[in-house]
């Protein structure tokens, strides 16, 4: 099982920049460095699950929506991100992305670890 910890880094990110927390407050509530959080915040870090834990409380956000759909190849997988999109894009933008997905479906290309 993969997990997409670019992903979980994203809703990090987003979640404390919304919260108007710096790297810097975060790195000191957790007792790591900056540097840390930061490659947490770009996946090139894999935070166990006591920090995600320790993370979500710090920024008030529910561990679930942390790591919810972020496992590759599962069938929810980047659901949240899919459904974020779309709700800031127009009608015509959602009409366009439809179009092109299904352009994706039809040309017959295999999905990752298919044959």
């Amino acid at each position: 099982m993969l997990i997409d910890y670019s992903y979980i880094g994203a809703r990090i990110k987003r979640v404390r920049k919304q919260k108007h927390i710096t790297q810097e407050q975060l790195a000191e509530k957790l007792s790591v460095t900056v540097g840390y959080v930061s490659q947490i915040e770009r996946g090139t870090s894999k935070a166990n699950l006591e920090m995600l834990a320790s993370i979500s409380s710090i920024l008030g956000c529910n561990l679930c929506f942390l790591i919810d759909g972020t496992i590759i190849g599962a069938p929810h997988y980047l659901r949240s991100e899919w459904s974020e999109l779309l709700d800031r894009m127009s009608p015509d933008q959602q009409k366009l992305l439809a179009s092109i997905a299904e352009d994706i479906i039809s040309s017959g290309l295999s999905r990752p670890g298919e044959v």
